[in-house]
């Protein structure tokens, strides 16, 4: 028996993970549950798999809920509710799930309490990647990929040599605007961008497949998971999404995981490595049925947020910091009305050029750095208003 603590368990991540988990209800079991406001979600969840640990945002949150638990878990609050879910006792493997930068800290902490990650949340390396590895060595845990491209890169080396590798090859659908040009995005809407056309994600993770920074934070998160070199990593757009990455090696060998779009594939992989377990209502792929699949170059000048990605990860230091932050806000301000699409790329580019980038950042300054993005760009907006 495994045992889960999940954090972001109401996103769209954290509902298919309590899905899986109750599929196997003799190999997993969920030990800490924690969410942000989503009471409706979290109530049906928490009455279904009754977690020991229960965190919310806060108290409000946490007293519209408790008439609702058929039982008493123990409750938490607030970014440390989220810690505590993080180290739970008994927990082996913390799934996390959250949205942005605020999972650093909780993630972070569950490494130095001795648990192995299955890491949906790409900020944490983005943001502190050679914080979190250095943890991961000193403390002996592993460190398991459940973004689907990077899940699929982990399966194409498993039995294979790093040394051997020549190349990783992230694929990328293309988000909801893949057949607009640069012109025809000066206008779109909130709901434009959020209409994606292969997978089922939460608003945030969406607008950035459309802006493409989604696949930019993955480059920075493929370098710092696979230890491979920037120079070492493409990225091609495939619209299918039925190849979720591919890998290359010396010998001009390609290894690629296919599988129809699910998430609860990586997911559960993550869970049960090595071992493949069955999941209810996944559609098996059938190529004959698909008949062709594409691919085409991500063009830089057509997805700036890409090239911005790659520059600041290359720049290394503060910088993806600098990137994410900026990116988190712009998005925020976007799905909320204050800017237009096109606006997000500007905003991020904007604020990485004006960074003094700090070398070998401390979590304590990556912290700073992070705050002081966030509130640069909303004085700028409520300045601009």
């Amino acid at each position: 028996m495994k045992r889960i603590s999940l954090i972001g368990a109401t996103g769209s991540i954290g509902v298919q993970t309590c899905d899986v988990i109750e599929q196997h209800p003799d190999l997993f079991e969920l030990e800490a549950y924690a969410f942000g406001t989503n009471v409706d979600v979290a109530t049906e969840w928490i009455n279904r798999l009754r977690p020991k640990y229960v965190s919310a945002t806060s108290i409000e949150v946490l007293e519209q809920l408790k008439p609702r638990l058929t039982y008493e878990p123990l409750y938490f609050i607030g970014p440390e509710g989220l810690k505590e879910c993080a180290t739970a006792e008994r927990a082996d493997i913390v799934v996390t799930a959250v949205v942005g930068a605020v999972g650093l800290e909780p993630t972070l902490a569950a490494i130095q309490a001795g648990k192995d990650i299955a890491l949906a949340n790409k900020e944490t390396l983005v943001t502190a990647g050679h914080l979190v590895k250095a943890a991961v060595k000193e403390h002996g845990v592993k460190l398991l990929p459940v973004d689907s491209e990077h899940s699929a890169i982990y399966q194409c080396l498993n039995g294979e040599r790093r040394e051997d590798v020549s190349k990783i090859i992230l694929t990328a659908s293309g988000g909801s605007f893949r057949d607009r040009s640069r012109e025809e995005l000066a206008d779109v809407t909130v709901e434009d961008a959020l209409n994606h056309p292969n997978w089922s994600m939460g608003a945030k993770i969406t607008i950035d497949s459309a802006t493409m920074f989604n696949k930019g934070l993955e480059v920075i998160e493929a370098h710092w998971l696979f230890d491979i070199d920037y120079n070492d990593i493409e990225v091609i757009l495939h619209r299918e999404s039925i190849i979720h990455s591919m890998v290359e090696f010396k010998d001009a060998a390609v290894m690629a995981q296919l599988g129809n779009p699910d998430m609860r594939g990586p997911i559960l992989y993550a869970l049960s490595e090595p071992k493949r377990l069955e999941i209810e209502g996944n559609k098996r792929l059938n190529l004959k049925e698909i008949g062709k699949l594409h691919f085409q170059e991500a063009d830089f000048n057509r997805y700036p947020a890409l090239r911005l990605a790659f520059e600041a990860g290359r720049i290394g230091g503060s910088m993806p910091t600098v990137l994410n932050a900026a990116n988190e806000m712009a998005v925020d301000l976007f799905l909320n009305g204050h800017i237009k699409f096109l606006e997000i790329e500007r905003l991020v580019e904007e604020a990485m050029a004006q960074h003094e980038v700090i070398a070998e950042p401390t979590l304590s300054q990556i912290l700073e750095v992070d705050r002081a993005v966030r509130q640069q760009i909303q004085q700028g907006i409520e300045g601009g208003e």
